[in-house]
């Protein structure tokens, strides 16, 4: 009888995902991703081929659980709190470690998108995607009259996409969550 694996790929893949955040793509051997999931290295190729198919599955795993959060803001919150929320969902490593691990696609592009086009491609569409989701809640914030009318949609996007992105690379290095609360509450009067 041929030898079954016995773990959960779907575990796995997420202690994966934790090891590659923590330590970046470079910095984290098979060997730490045989120590961190457990399963032996023989197991994780034929699972998930080499080391770098196995980043780019946990990258996909990381999209996907970013793109289900910004659904459950768009869906379960205002406007413009859906933009806030965005923001304060990063900051919650920094309140309960004190230091946060930013965010996973931002320090991918930061450590590998300026030399593989794959890669770069797969950041750019996460970016795209927070892009027009800051743009659908702005169109929607000015319908409920809670963001200004003069404010411009795709304009004000790419200015709260960029404070997004300085701001979860601030959690790593400066997790100071009365500058972190400022920098919130900046984007948010560009809205007014």
């Amino acid at each position: 009888m041929p030898w079954e694996k016995q773990f959960d790929k779907q575990v796995v893949l997420d202690k994966a995902l934790q090891a590659f955040w923590a330590r970046g793509f470079e910095a984290t051997s098979m060997q730490d991703l045989v120590d961190c999931t457990g399963v032996n290295r023989g197991s994780l190729y034929a699972t998930y081929g080499d080391k770098r198919a196995l980043f780019l599955a946990s990258l996909a795993l990381y999209d996907g659980n970013r793109r289900a959060m910004l659904a459950r803001f768009e869906v379960f919150h205002p406007p413009r709190d859906a933009i806030r929320q965005v923001f304060l969902a990063f900051t919650k490593d920094v309140s309960e470690a004190g230091a946060g691990r930013g965010c996973f696609l931002t320090n991918t592009a930061l450590e590998l998108a300026g030399h593989d086009d794959e890669i770069r491609a797969v950041v750019a569409s996460a970016q795209a995607d927070v892009e027009n989701f800051f743009a659908r809640m702005i169109t929607k914030g000015k319908g409920s009259g809670v963001i200004a009318e003069h404010v411009k949609e795709a304009e004000a996007a790419r200015g709260l996409l960029a404070s997004l992105l300085g701001f979860v690379v601030l959690t790593r290095s400066r997790p100071e969550l009365v500058l972190l609360n400022a920098i919130i509450d900046d984007a948010l009067r560009r809205l007014d």
